[in-house]
């Protein structure tokens, strides 16, 4: 299992916990950090400048389409940014703690 982090942003704080906190409970993934951001984007042929908060979801790549979907489920956007990226290095002990708590 190749571990992955899932990438989102929402605008609110409360939201970002939600999503945070469900798939950490429903096991589809082993951790989810959340940063305060400024996104600058272009929306509706429209430059934006908004605040944010990124969701940083730590997964193996095996349950992506199922974190995917939970994320869709729960998303407040009506296009939400979903994107994943694989971990090219990782401390194997973390690797393995990764894997064991998105199974």
């Amino acid at each position: 299992m190749k571990p992955i982090a899932v990438v989102t942003t929402v605008a609110r704080r409360k939201d970002a916990r939600a999503l945070a906190r469900a798939l950490v409970e429903a096991g589809l993934a082993a951790c989810a950090q959340i940063s305060r951001i400024e996104s600058l984007y272009t929306w509706k042929d429209e430059i934006k400048r908004d605040k944010e908060y990124r969701v940083l979801i730590k997964t193996v790549d095996e349950r992506y389409a199922a974190v995917e979907s939970a994320i869709r489920d729960m998303h407040p956007y009506e296009l939400p940014a979903i994107h994943a990226f694989a971990f090219e290095h990782v401390l194997p002990a973390y690797g393995d703690w990764i894997a064991k708590h998105s199974a």
